[in-house]
């Protein structure tokens, strides 16, 4: 994909998440992340204390699923959150 579509992809999804949120606003993330204490401390940091998480194990133990409410100032900064996790080797963001 060349970077002038992933430009007008999120060019779309800014304009969809405006549509439906009043920022600022609650925005819900899910991830998806290897079963490694570091990992899930670094998606911590990312997020910072004031952010809300909920952790779920997957049933062998190699995985944590993660659901982050945290207040967002617009869809922006959303994509920068997003960026910022997908530095995290192993993770899948939902």
């Amino acid at each position: 994909m060349s970077e002038n579509e992933d430009e007008e992809r999120l060019d779309a999804l800014r304009k969809r998440l405006d549509e439906i949120h009043h920022w600022p606003s609650i925005y819900m993330f899910k991830f998806v992340i290897p079963n490694d204490p570091e990992k899930v401390k670094t998606l911590i940091q990312i997020f910072g204390e004031s952010a809300e998480f909920r952790w779920r194990e997957s049933g062998k133990g190699n995985y944590v699923a993660g659901t982050i409410r945290a207040m967002m100032l617009n869809a922006d900064q959303i994509f920068d959150f997003y960026r910022e996790a997908s530095k995290i080797e192993g993770i899948i963001s939902l």
